[in-house]
């Protein structure tokens, strides 16, 4: 279905994709796999339009075609549902589904009906039930995915591009997505599935392709692949995944959270978080697991001080009441929040990688009223060291990183402030395994010097690997409460789900 023949893609002082040759077949879901910052999302934006300077070409159905824009691979047959999502957060679902494709009627103006009609029966087809009209900075993250795979859906394309396409919604939401590639395959589609869950390639894969390091390194049959020998030809190296000890004992309290709940920002009368109580003690990680919807991002919001008005109960750290107004407040308090949405709400994209560590921890770079440059960038190659960030300089620009690389950066933007309790939104979403090894080592090196540790996730094998406790959320309560070692996903995903009445 589609050819690459030979492609170079330079960024400033890096190479990203360095003369890559590769085949997708139609009928067929080809996998590529390879570390964060591999060159598979680059790739990618090639293939769909995005950059359009490269060297090499790109040869569709035995043609070669080169693309301006994103809009001229549509036309052509190729569609993308990009890893960090590409949505107009102050329009609707259907204004974002039909955004340069609008439907027009017969007097030039826009078919409104028409085009709500078609974004209900897309949404129907991937089981989300809110409205079209519903305007997506009010969705969470893992909606907003949904609402990504839609637009897709919308384009009868030849080629369909999903760069981890499940890196953020539920179970029964990846089982739809998975009968939806089922039907492409079984229409001569060309899928092209970029996902670091390995588990999910031996489901859905037919082909897999590796990249390493912007170079392509082998190709070939899913069929008698192994998931260790799959891992080995992505880091050219074996890779043993991190396991907690066990903890002997219940360590003391560094967080102590009581209560605390927060009313819903529509319905007010409802509370979202329904008197929540639990601790965290020094040195200790504690995981909380939970479905779409259980209210885990909440919690870990209220505890920052994000949300003041609404919330009640108590919060202790060290032993002392702390109210967090704010998220500055909750700073001051020892808390640090690695958010889930790291695009939105943990860098700064257009400032360089140096700007980003330092911007939590300004007053400790100032001489008198002005940055102390060489303080600036000693704390930025301090943290691009310790987290084994790939970037060419500290001056590179955030933006230009790999996901898993700008991941690394918002951990050290906190680790920067020297935190008590260090909260964890889905840390490594969308990360590779040798990323996630990275980062799982860092959270027990950190819990070894007496950091408390918060680690929301929605992969259960994680939670179970590095956390010594386990709390369960459904419907904005506490279900359950257990150490590691009492702990199955059998039992997790039970008390995960919300009991009906």
């Amino acid at each position: 279905m589609l050819a690459v023949e030979n492609i170079t893609k330079k960024f400033p002082g890096v190479t990203a994709l360095d003369n890559v040759s590769m085949e997708l077949h139609a009928g067929k879901v080809n996998a590529i796999i390879g570390e964060n910052g591999a060159g598979k999302s680059t790739l990618m934006k090639i293939l769909s339009g995005v950059y359009a300077d490269f060297e090499g070409r790109i040869v569709l159905k035995n043609e070669a075609v080169s693309f301006s824009n994103p809009k001229e691979a549509q036309e052509k047959g190729i569609t993308i549902i990009h890893q960090e999502l590409n949505l107009v957060p102050h329009l609707s679902i259907t204004e974002n589904i039909f955004l340069g494709r609008e439907i027009i009627d017969k007097w030039g103006l826009l078919d409104r009906k028409a085009m709500r009609r078609k974004a209900r029966s897309l949404l129907d087809r991937l089981k989300v039930t809110v409205s079209a009209d519903s305007r997506v900075s009010g969705l969470k993250v893992g909606q907003q995915q949904l609402v990504e795979i839609a637009k897709a859906l919308l384009v009868e394309s030849d080629v369909i591009i999903m760069d981890e396409p499940t890196s953020a919604i539920t179970d029964s939401e990846v089982k739809v997505l998975f009968e939806i590639i089922e039907d492409l395959r079984k229409e001569n589609k060309a899928i092209v599935y970029i996902s670091h869950k390995l588990d999910e390639l031996f489901k859905m894969a037919d082909r897999y392709i590796v990249l390493r390091d912007g170079k392509m390194i082998e190709c070939g049959d899913m069929q008698g692949m192994t998931h260790d020998l799959l891992i080995s030809k992505m880091v050219g190296r074996q890779i043993s995944m991190m396991r907690k000890s066990a903890v002997q004992a219940q360590p003391p309290a560094v967080l102590e959270i009581k209560d605390l709940c927060l009313k819903h920002p529509v319905r007010k009368k409802e509370d979202f978080l329904k008197n929540i109580t639990f601790t965290v003690g020094n040195g200790e990680v504690l995981g909380i697991f939970g479905l779409m919807g259980a209210g885990r991002t909440e919690l870990l919001e209220t505890i920052f001080g994000l949300h003041p008005s609404l919330s009640t109960g108590t919060i202790k750290v060290d032993g002392e009441f702390v109210r967090c107004k704010t998220p500055a407040s909750a700073i001051c308090a020892g808390l640090a929040l690695v958010p889930e949405d790291r695009k939105k709400d943990g860098l700064v994209l257009g400032l360089d990688v140096k700007t980003n560590i330092c911007i939590t921890t300004l007053r400790d770079l100032e001489n008198g009223i002005i940055l102390n440059e060489r303080k600036e960038t000693a704390l930025g190659n301090k943290y691009i060291g310790e987290l084994q960030i790939k970037t060419a300089s500290c001056r590179q620009a955030a933006k230009n990183l790999s996901g898993g690389n700008q991941q690394k950066i918002v951990l050290a933007k906190w680790l920067a402030t020297k935190p008590k309790v260090l909260m964890l939104d889905e840390p490594t979403r969308g990360i590779d395994i040798h990323a996630k090894n990275v980062i799982y080592k860092l959270i027990l090196a950190l819990a070894a010097e007496g950091m408390g540790i918060i680690v929301v996730s929605s992969e259960m094998p994680e939670i179970l690997a590095i956390a010594d406790r386990i709390i369960v959320m459904a419907e904005g309560c506490v279900t359950a409460e257990m150490a590691v070692s009492d702990a199955s996903e059998d039992r997790i995903l039970k008390a995960a789900i919300p009991k009906t009445n």
